[in-house]
């Protein structure tokens, strides 16, 4: 999903700026708005961005300024697919117990 893609832990604001040819206001206006996008701070109180941030934040982007979202409605997708997501991995663990009590 990234074009340039250094692999690291984490990302300052700067690098994520330049892997997602957004603006800084921007990545801290949709902090405020997405709850999903939490950056950990340093000591010295700079935004550290994990990769599942980038990944968040390109989608984020996509939904925006390709799929012309508004800011709602790109909540409430992000809503619905993690709720999917969740319902998915519920589905799985409880085959996955299935299939452990099958082995005993």
């Amino acid at each position: 999903m990234f074009e340039k893609k250094p692999e690291r832990l984490f990302y300052r604001i700067k690098e994520v700026c330049d892997i997602t040819g957004l603006k800084p206001h921007v990545l801290r206006y949709w902090e405020q708005e997405f709850k999903t996008i939490r950056p950990k701070k340093s000591p010295k109180g700079h935004r550290l961005y994990r990769k599942s941030d980038l990944e968040t934040i390109l989608t984020i982007k996509k939904l925006l300024y390709e799929d012309r979202f508004t800011i709602d409605g790109a909540k409430r997708y992000l809503t619905a697919r993690k709720n999917i997501l969740d319902e998915i991995k519920t589905d799985l663990e409880e085959i996955l117990n299935i299939l452990k009590k099958e082995e005993k």
